[in-house]
């Protein structure tokens, strides 16, 4: 295995596989402030052209956290189909990267590959794309998953609607999933992060999203994002909802600090398929964010893109129905700006996809980064070419609970129309038959609530 190159009369040369994943990243200033990033662009390119002569088998056994000293290492390399890796072993990450983006290779070959592919793998080769790799490749898998309804299919770009209020007052609540209900949004999931992260609370709101679902006959999940323990709680009292959700961590150490173990994922699975209110078979509903490790100090010295992989390592292994990263939501001191958190977002989208995880993405930014809603919707339309299978709607993009921006229900109503995309298919016709979206676009009872009331 060679770690070393020699580029303009000057050899560079790397500790370890580690730290060629590190060097090799787009700059990040989580990155940056964990002290692991290259230190001029001529390393970068150094790290890149030894990461590229790498190979898949290399990577495999060389896991940024110990198999012996990490659960979730355990789990990732444990999953891999060990049939489908003996094939792509030997490929280096350049001749992977060339394969992924030759127009006769085709979405389902990519995704068969992917099953034998561990995470640090996948993070690789995301680093020797540009932003155009990462669209084009991306746009080329959909990872299909059944909840009520079926989220990935072709042409398809769903949206959670997410009517968070500030004290979960139950009026405010459905005053905004009805608003957002009107302009299209929520066929993904109905999903509310509460203010207070109780039983009591989780279940009153279970309740009230699971009325308006049962009430208006609304083929969709619901969802409440309070703790996995809360979720389960709360199914133990008898009470009902969809989907089961969780932040994840891409370190046992880092998911530990989030109070959460892989054991505790498991069981909450199997209660949820047991005792929840969906068809099923696929009851999980994971968030991530780039940095997330670093912030608890449980990062490893690995850079944060692939600790974001192994974030979607561990998400698959529970075959869920959505999975999203929130992109911005963690602030300039891990996602710096607008070039950043544009690469953050092609990057989880894609190495999401090259999981097999039906990925979604935040497109968020927090009032201290220097960002604005011009470019999250930017980021939005290229995520929407890159074939990412759904983001947020909010009251006009602004979160009045957990105090960020992110995209409206207009902004998803605008880019489906662009991009020739549409709901889900029953959610379509569901807002079809009330006038809410007629011929591709929005119908002539967008935001009507009248219709509903």
């Amino acid at each position: 295995m060679v770690l070393k190159t020699r580029l303009y009369g000057k050899t560079y040369e790397f500790d370890s596989v580690k730290q060629v994943l590190a060097k090799a990243s787009e700059l990040k200033s989580g990155d940056c402030l964990a002290n692991i990033a290259a230190e001029s662009k001529l390393e970068r390119v150094a790290a890149k052209t030894v990461l590229s002569e790498l190979t898949v088998k290399e990577l495999r056994e060389n896991p940024v956290v110990p198999y012996e000293a990490d659960a979730i290492t355990r789990l990732i390399q444990d999953d891999l189909d060990e049939e489908v890796y003996r094939k792509v072993q030997n490929l280096s990450m350049a001749e992977l990267r060339e394969w992924i983006l030759d127009s006769r290779t085709t979405g389902e070959m990519i995704t068969e590959i992917s099953k034998g592919l561990t995470s640090e793998v996948i993070s690789g080769v995301s680093k020797l794309m540009g932003n155009m790799d990462l669209i084009y490749a991306g746009s080329k898998m959909r990872i299909t998953a059944k909840c009520n309804t079926t989220i990935g299919e072709e042409g398809v770009l769903a949206c959670r609607l997410q009517p968070n209020h500030p004290t979960d007052d139950v009026k405010g609540v459905i005053a905004s999933t009805l608003e957002g209900l009107s302009y299209g949004a929520g066929d993904a999931v109905i999903g509310l992060n509460p203010a207070i992260d109780t039983v009591d609370s989780t279940i009153a709101i279970w309740n009230v999203l699971e009325e308006i679902k049962h009430k208006y006959e609304i083929p969709t999940q619901t969802c409440v994002l309070s703790h996995v323990t809360t979720q389960m709680e709360a199914l133990r009292r008898g009470a009902k909802a969809d989907l089961c959700f969780q932040s994840i961590a891409g370190s046992e150490k880092a998911l530990d600090a989030f109070g959460v173990t892989i054991s505790m994922l498991e069981e909450a699975r199997q209660m949820f398929l047991e005792k929840g209110s969906a068809k099923g078979p696929n009851v999980m509903y994971f968030e991530t964010g780039q940095a997330a490790e670093l912030s608890s100090d449980a990062h490893f010295n690995a850079d944060q893109v692939t600790m974001e992989c192994r974030c979607y390592g561990l998400a698959r292994h529970y075959k869920p129905f959505l999975v999203n990263t929130v992109v911005g939501f963690m602030g300039p001191e891990y996602i710096y700006d607008s070039k950043q958190l544009l690469r953050a977002g092609l990057e989880d989208v894609f190495n999401g996809h090259l999981h097999g995880l039906p990925m979604g993405c935040d497109a968020c930014y927090t009032n201290h980064m220097p960002t604005d809603q011009n470019d999250i919707e930017l980021l939005s339309m290229l995520l929407a070419n890159a074939g990412c299978h759904f983001m947020m709607g909010l009251p006009q993009g602004d979160d009045v609970m957990l105090m960020y921006q992110s995209t409206g229900y207009h902004d998803i109503a605008a880019i489906r129309e662009i991009t020739k995309k549409r709901p889900m298919k029953e959610f379509e016709q569901w807002l079809e038959k009330r006038g809410f979206w007629e011929n591709g676009h929005l119908g002539r009872h967008a935001g009507d609530l009248s219709v509903l009331l």
